[in-house]
């Protein structure tokens, strides 16, 4: 009789320690911005993060506000049909709303925003808006958009 004392061939080990230290993985190296996984703990205190949430909150409404107003000016103006009053204090509202949140230098935030205030309110005392506010204010937009979409970014390392 033949017994068989060999071992299985097919025998897997697991070890209970790794051999070597766990990698992490590379992260991208913005320089002044911290990229990769969260900090346990955070950087911010929950006060700073609401009102960092509030501020981006702002941003998306006032842009909103801006695009749909500006949208309905735009379209009277090509077509020339009549509009009302409501979506120009629409875009000047928006208008406030995004140079509360996005403007840093405050004498240029507070003047957006008082010039706005200003404009909306003289459109609720005319009560109508004649031809060339809707030129005005299509020009306008699209002269800002140009200039904001060619200024170069501050270098984060800058300190200018």
């Amino acid at each position: 009789m033949v017994t068989m004392t060999e071992e299985p061939k097919h025998q897997v080990e697991t070890p209970t320690t790794p051999d070597r230290p766990t990698e992490e993985p590379p992260t991208r190296q913005i320089p002044g911005m911290h990229v990769g996984p969260p900090t346990p703990g955070g950087d911010l205190t929950t006060e700073a993060h609401e009102a960092l949430q509030m501020t981006v909150a702002m941003k998306m409404v006032g842009s909103a506000m801006v695009f749909i107003g500006f949208i309905q000016v735009f379209l009277s103006a090509s077509t020339g049909a009549e509009i009302t009053i409501f979506p120009m204090i629409l875009y000047f509202a928006g208008m406030a709303l995004w140079a509360h949140s996005s403007v840093k230098i405050p004498t240029v935030r507070y003047l957006v925003i008082a010039f706005s205030t200003v404009c909306a309110l003289g459109f609720l005392q005319l009560g109508e808006v004649l031809f060339w506010h809707k030129y005005v204010i299509y020009w306008g937009t699209i002269g800002m958009v140009v200039f904001f979409m060619f200024q170069t970014p501050k270098n984060l390392d800058d300190p200018k």
